[in-house]
């Protein structure tokens, strides 16, 4: 028997045969080549033949699985198409005689090394996509089918690392739960898993060589631990967890769209943090009341020049239809500094983090901001409750000058006629400490605050939570975290003002209790967390949380802190 723990993306326990997925490897060689317009050719005849590949895959993922699965081959599809990739490759076979297969590659690595550059965790992901595609190209050139292999029956299935079209081409009744070594919460292993609502982990070390098919595994996707070849005893537990478990999910499920109400009648805001229009279809699906992030950066990454207002207003518009008349907090452009955009002249920096970026692009580009405020604002209809929210804050200096453009911005759309929406707010993003420390302050500038727990625990504690060597260090339960979400919380409220929290605590059941406790107004988490983070809500009461609240931000550690929301969960659920 061997246990290994990994990190958690979708909760649920497995327990069956494994079954180790190993992808076809393309070799590549690189050679000099004779008739570049024969290789482009070849080339050519490769990218086509992907292409088609990829719109069957996106009719079998919407047919199959979802809108948002099918929505990644059509991104796919806009890789293939993509010109300054195409023109990458060309290049190098036609400049430096490179056979097409090393060219691909090394274009591929090229725009995979930038999204890996990427501070946000769901664009580093991306890289995978941009790698799915150029192998797919690969086998094309190698004449190979890429189609992957298929389970026998029924499995748990462990495998190094699963690509997008990894997958879609498994047969969804054949999936039990999915293991991978590699990946992250936004990697294609958690977005499937949880659209299946199957168990899944991801960094995993499991040695997938030393691993045998059929072999019984137990994968909790509750505590991201895979016990492979368990004794008979934990198969027992297991099985007495796993049918336990089945219940409250369908239990969760069932009462999704009921309100998160404590037992002793206080109600909060449950909503999804979301990427688009997909997203958006899966948030409604689990019980989302509304949007408390919505992220535009997609759109100026999918562009090769600032997007227009009209084509921004089109996006934000089918968004806003879909969510009718419930709350959608939009996050505006945070890009910059670590984001390669080409068009706006970035340069590169020693700290990127802590550069040129988001709100303070503004100061040298106010135009780019101004025109999202004008395109959100026009998108809005009548019944719209639409909150807008600056990222990246750290002054008052930097939220007056954004307010300014925002009142401009409605100015403009309202002389323009175009002016429907009647609910719209301002606010921003606490992720800086300096922001949550002058709190009161910028309390006097804003109708709401909305806590990123992701870079404010990374800014607060010094540690980059992309480097896997400190990457422990950074956690939301430190004390210091803590009090700077309460000291926000506490000033906001003294002004009058609401707050949010949008970092992927929200959505962590440990931390629901400890945060309803401190007075937060609105939990915005992953789509798939919702109903069991509602669930959890209408156990509890507001006094007992506040209680608990006051006790654990005392606490001297992350561990002690932790230690003590177990010990009173267990106690009070």
């Amino acid at each position: 028997m061997r246990k290994s723990q990994g990190i958690p993306v979708s909760n649920g326990i497995a327990i069956g045969p494994c079954w180790i997925y190993r992808p076809l490897n393309i070799q590549i060689e690189q050679y000099i080549i004779s008739d570049p317009a024969g290789e482009i050719a070849r080339l050519k005849r490769a990218f086509e033949e992907a292409k088609h590949q990829l719109i069957q895959l996106q009719e079998r993922a919407l047919e199959n699985i979802g809108a948002a699965e099918a929505a990644i081959f059509e991104a796919h599809q806009l890789f293939v198409d993509d010109p300054e990739f195409i023109a990458k490759i060309q290049t190098d076979i036609q400049n430096n005689l490179v056979n097409a297969e090393m060219a691909v590659e090394q274009a591929v690595e090229l725009f995979a090394g930038q999204m890996l550059a990427l501070e946000d965790d769901y664009f580093r992901e991306r890289a995978q996509d941009i790698r799915d595609v150029g192998h797919r190209i690969l086998c094309c050139l190698a004449g190979v089918s890429p189609e992957r292999q298929q389970p026998p029956n029924p499995v748990i299935i462990l495998a190094d690392d699963l690509t997008p079209s990894d997958t879609v081409q498994f047969d969804r009744r054949m999936i039990l739960g999915l293991c991978t070594r590699r990946g992250g919460p936004t990697s294609h292993t958690a977005i499937l898993s949880r659209s299946l609502a199957v168990p899944a982990a991801v960094s995993v070390p499991l040695e997938i060589d030393d691993l045998l098919n059929g072999a019984t595994v137990i994968l909790d996707g509750s505590t991201g631990i895979v016990t492979y070849e368990p004794d008979e005893n934990e198969l027992i537990t297991a099985t007495q967890n796993k049918a336990e478990w089945d219940g409250h999910w369908q239990s969760q499920i069932q009462t999704a769209h009921e309100p998160a109400q404590t037992r002793d009648g206080y109600l909060v805001e449950i909503v999804a943090n979301i990427g688009g229009i997909d997203d958006a279809h899966q948030a409604l699906k689990f019980g989302a009341e509304g949007v408390g992030l919505l992220r535009t950066e997609f759109l100026y990454l999918d562009y090769e020049r600032v997007p227009s207002q009209e084509e921004q207003t089109a996006v934000y518009r089918q968004i806003f239809s879909l969510m009718g008349d419930r709350p959608v907090v939009v996050r505006t452009l945070d890009i910059g500094g670590d984001k390669p955009v080409d068009y706006l002249d970035l340069q590169l920096e020693t700290n990127p983090f802590l550069g040129w970026r988001a709100i303070r692009m503004m100061r040298e580009k106010p135009e780019l901001l101004l025109d999202q405020f004008r395109a959100l604002i026009s998108a809005a209809s009548k019944e719209t409750d639409l909150r807008i929210m600056i990222p990246m804050v750290s002054s008052i200096e930097e939220v007056l000058s954004a307010r300014h453009l925002f009142d401009q911005a409605r100015s403009a759309v309202q002389k323009a006629g175009l002016l429907q929406v009647e609910k719209c707010q301002f606010g921003i993003m606490v992720e800086v400490p300096s922001a949550a420390l002058i709190a009161e302050h910028l309390a006097d500038y804003v109708d709401f605050f909305s806590i990123g727990t992701n870079d404010l625990t990374q800014y607060a504690l010094a540690v980059d939570r992309t480097n896997e060597r400190v990457a422990y260090l950074a956690s939301p339960f430190h004390p210091a975290v803590l009090h700077l979400i309460a000291q926000t919380i506490t000033k906001a409220h003294q002004k009058g003002r609401w707050v949010g929290l949008c970092g992927e605590m929200a959505g962590d059941p440990q931390a629901a209790p400890l945060l309803l406790g401190l007075g937060l107004d609105e939990f915005s988490m992953a789509p798939a967390s919702i109903p069991g983070v509602k669930a959890l809500i209408r156990q509890l009461t507001l006094e007992g949380c506040q209680e608990m609240a006051t006790k654990a931000i005392m606490l001297p550690s992350t561990g002690a802190v932790k230690d003590y929301l177990a010990s009173w969960l267990e106690n009070h659920t």
